[in-house]
C-alpha cells in the first residue's frame, strides 16, 4: 500500500469527488464571512414596488383590525344644520253669532242710507242757528251744501221720508245687538276698562309706526275695545238727538236736555260724521291689518293671526 493511499484512508476509493465550489457573484457575501448587521427601521422598499403601509403591533387590549380601519377610515362630516320646524296654519276658530253678522252688515246698509239722506236734510239750511243767527261751532259745510251723489231724497220732504223710514230698521237693529251682547256676556271682551288705557296707547304706536312689533292682542285690542265702546255710546247719542228734533214738543224735556232745538241739531250733525270717520278707519284697518277678520264677519269662521279670545 503506497503512502498516499494509506494517508486517503480506507474509504476513499470509495468516495466520489467533490464538486468544485460555485464561483462568487458581484456584491455576494463570501463563505463563511460575517453578515452585516441589521439597520434599524423600516427597508426601502425595491424599485417598482407599491409602498406599503406599515402598522404598528396590537398591544394587549388594542386589535389589530380596530387599528387598520382607524387607519384608514375617512374623516367625519361636519353635522348638517338642522332644518326650521314646517310652519303650521292657523286653525280654523269659530268667531262670530249669526246675530252679530247679520246686525253689522244691517247697521252698514242702514246707515249709508241715514247719513245720505241726513246731508239732504241738512240741505234745506247749511248752518246752525235761528234765521238771521249764527251759533258760534266749528262747522266745515256752513252755508255749503254736500254733493248731489251724497244725498238722498232729492229735496227735503224726500230726505225727510228716507230717514224717518230708516231709522226704525236702525234702532230695532241696534237693539237686537245690545240685547245679543248683555245675554250672550259678549259685552264683556268689548267694554273698555281703564286698564286698556296703557295697551291702546301701546297700539296707537304702532299704528303710527312708532312701534315696529305689534303689541299682543286676542279677539280684540284695547284701541279696538275703545273705539267699540265709543261707536255704542256714540249711537244711543245719536238715536237721542234725533227723536229730540223728531219729536221737540212731545219731548221738549230730551231737546233741553241738548241745549235746546239748534244745539240738538249740532250734536247729531258732529254724531254723524264721527260715525264716517269710524267706518272709514275701520275699513282700513281691516284690510291692511287682518283681512281675515272680513271673511269671520261673512261666514262666522276665522283663521288668521290673532286669537279668538282675550
Amino acid at each position: 500500500m503506497t503512502p498516499d493511499k494509506e494517508r486517503a484512508g480506507p474509504d476513499s476509493g470509495n468516495r466520489e469527488p467533490e464538486p468544485a465550489a460555485a464561483p462568487l457573484q458581484a456584491g455576494a457575501p463570501a463563505v463563511g464571512a460575517a453578515r452585516p448587521p441589521e439597520v434599524a427601521g423600516p427597508i426601502a422598499p425595491e424599485e417598482g414596488a407599491s409602498p406599503s403601509v406599515e402598522l404598528a403591533p396590537a398591544g394587549p387590549d388594542e386589535a389589530a383590525p380596530v387599528a387598520a380601519a382607524a387607519a384608514i377610515a375617512p374623516p367625519a362630516e361636519e353635522p348638517a344644520a338642522p332644518e326650521p320646524p314646517p310652519t303650521q296654519e292657523h286653525p280654523w276658530v269659530r268667531r262670530h253669532h249669526w246675530i252679530v253678522r247679520l246686525t253689522h252688515w244691517i247697521n252698514a246698509i242702514v246707515l249709508v242710507g241715514m247719513v245720505a239722506s241726513g246731508l239732504q236734510i241738512y240741505g234745506a239750511y247749511e248752518r246752525f242757528g235761528i234765521r238771521g243767527t249764527k251759533l258760534p261751532l266749528p262747522n266745515p259745510m256752513d252755508m255749503h251744501q254736500a254733493p248731489k251723489w251724497m244725498r238722498l231724497g232729492g229735496w227735503l220732504a224726500g230726505g225727510l221720508n228716507w230717514h224717518f223710514f230708516l231709522m226704525w230698521p236702525l234702532v230695532l237693529n241696534g237693539l237686537l245687538y245690545l240685547g245679543y251682547l248683555l245675554v250672550a256676556g259678549e259685552w264683556r271682551p268689548l267694554l273698555f276698562r281703564p286698564r286698556d288705557v296703557r295697551p291702546a296707547i301701546e297700539m296707537q304706536k304702532y299704528y303710527l309706526r312708532l312701534r315696529k312689533d305689534h303689541p299682543a292682542q286676542g279677539k280684540h285690542n284695547a284701541l279696538q275695545k275703545g273705539a267699540y265702546t265709543f261707536i255704542v255710546l256714540l249711537g244711543v247719542l245719536s238715536v237721542l238727538s234725533g227723536l229730540a228734533l223728531w219729536k221737540p214738543v212731545q219731548l221738549s224735556w230730551l231737546t233741553a236736555a241738548f241745549g235746546g232745538y239748534e244745539l240738538a241739531r249740532y250734536w247729531h250733525f258732529v254724531a254723524v260724521w264721527l260715525f264716517v270717520a269710524f267706518s272709514l278707519v275701520h275699513v282700513t284697518l281691516v284690510f291692511v291689518v287682518d283681512p281675515a277678520s272680513l271673511r269671520a264677519m261673512l261666514t262666522g269662521w276665522y283663521r288668521g293671526r290673532f286669537p279668538s279670545h282675550d
